[in-house]
């Protein structure tokens, strides 16, 4: 890219801590405000360039928009994490946020789910769970990773006992970056794959 050929920053592994920002000498990276961050591709969460575009999560596709609506029941599958995205999470439901007027459910059955919003690294110990869970969702399922841990690891990455995240465990649908992602961040996804969001919005 001009001006900047040998930058690229990947929204999959970064804690958004800021650090990149004040260690950079050239002044070359920044953080925005914007909260529109979700992809529906782990590749699009790879920035090249001073002016990498971020491409949005789209809608889930015509099959998955006819048989489930514009409604989406979840199941929150806290695979290891440290409690910060599921905080998050947590808090759509509240009266501030009222997930549910949107037609979307955090429910407590994977029987009664159509996919799994799944949080944290992976780790050994949650594998086998994460996997019954997902199984028991019916067909045709989706699966969202919310946070660096879900998409990459996060601060965890390499380590023994987690799987950096859902890469190679499961198809995902929807990542949701941050460490962890704003609420905002997290809806304007979920939005965007039931469709109620599109490119422009």
């Amino acid at each position: 890219m001009p001006g900047a050929p040998g930058l690229m920053v990947d929204l999959g592994k970064c804690l958004f801590c800021t650090d990149c920002v004040r260690a950079c000498p050239e002044g070359c990276i920044s953080h925005s405000g914007d909260h529109r961050l979700a992809v529906g591709r782990r590749d699009a969460l790879v920035l090249a360039g001073r002016d990498g575009d971020l491409h949005l999560a789209e809608g889930m596709g015509a099959r998955l928009q006819r048989l489930l609506g514009r409604s989406l029941k979840l199941r929150q599958v806290s695979a290891g994490g440290c409690n910060g995205c599921e905080a998050d999470v947590n808090v759509l439901g509240t009266i501030g946020w009222d997930l549910g007027r949107f037609g979307l459910q955090v429910v407590a059955s994977p029987r009664h789910a159509d996919g799994i919003l799944v949080t944290g690294p992976v780790t050994e110990a949650m594998l086998p769970a994460l996997r019954k869970t997902y199984d028991a969702v019916p067909a045709p399922k989706i699966v969202i990773a919310v946070g660096a841990c879900a998409i990459s690891g996060g601060p965890f990455i390499g380590h023994a006992e987690a799987h950096d995240g859902l890469g190679g465990i499961l198809p995902v649908d929807l990542y949701v970056p941050g460490c962890p992602p704003h609420p905002l961040t997290i809806l304007d996804g979920l939005l965007r794959l039931v469709g109620r969001l599109k490119a422009g919005d």
